[in-house]
């Protein structure tokens, strides 16, 4: 089944006015830990989770999870061992995941390889922010090789044309940023923000996903009836830095009413 497909399922079948997403960074702080997180995650209602393989330089992410790749590396964190750790979890939980990285580490796999693993272990997207469709070609032909569906990424300095571009390429749902810069800082949701959206939906007929700065249960409700799915990174991340991965749970099951 694919992600569009996945999602429409999950839309169907639960009562649910708007989906969850949520963000590791694999390897931060350990892979044990990680393992809690997912298990918190997934029993407390989130539908689908991106998994960071972490990256050097990972131009699209604010300070808290720049510092998390930066110290996943740090402790020695591989490829393998995120494909490894990916394979048992998708083996444990019956909910769409996806692989979030930066095109370098596919290069450097080798990108056929990465397709077919990706695969294999029932990956079911890749969001990779810094692979535009002009320099894709292996890109976007290999993810519909081996039905992986490529994240398009949307943003407010996103023309009308850009957008209608970018989601030819795209499949699954498409990532809205929900602000200019990078991951970690409040949203405002304002009647800038409703055109963008307004801007998004127009643009294509997949599913609208919304990430950056979505935080609390208000930011979540505001979503439903624009957006299809609220993603929800920082906040967990910073959650097991000072509460520990129990309190994951608890944070979740309170994004819903």
């Amino acid at each position: 089944m694919s992600l569009a497909e996945d999602i429409k399922q999950i839309q169907s079948k639960q009562d649910k006015k708007i989906l969850l997403m949520t963000h590791i960074v694999l390897g931060y702080p350990s892979f044990e830990v990680n393992r809690g997180v997912v298990r918190q995650m997934v029993e407390n209602g989130v539908d689908l989770i991106e998994m960071q393989i972490p990256f050097s330089e990972p131009m699209a992410d604010g300070p808290v999870i720049v510092k998390a790749n930066q110290d996943a590396l740090e402790n020695g964190t591989t490829v393998a061992q995120c494909l490894e750790f990916a394979a048992e979890i998708t083996e444990t939980y019956d909910i769409p995941f996806l692989f979030m990285t930066y095109y370098n580490i596919l290069f450097k796999y080798g990108e056929e390889d990465f397709f077919k693993k990706a695969k294999k272990i029932n990956i079911k997207g890749l969001i990779v922010p810094d692979m535009p469709p002009e320099e894709g070609e292996t890109y976007f032909s290999r993810a519909r090789k081996y039905e992986l569906a490529p994240i398009m990424i949307f943003a407010p300095t996103s023309t009308n044309a850009r957008m209608k571009n970018l989601a030819g390429y795209g499949d699954g749902f498409i990532y809205c940023v929900a602000r200019k810069g990078v991951t970690g800082t409040q949203t405002s949701f304002d009647d800038e923000f409703n055109n963008y959206i307004g801007r998004c939906r127009q643009a294509t007929d997949l599913p609208l996903a919304v990430g950056f700065g979505i935080s609390a249960r208000e930011d979540v409700d505001y979503l439903i009836g624009k957006a299809d799915i609220a993603v929800i990174g920082t906040k967990t991340i910073k959650l097991v830095e000072k509460k520990g991965v129990d309190s994951v749970g608890l944070f979740i099951k309170g994004l819903r009413r």
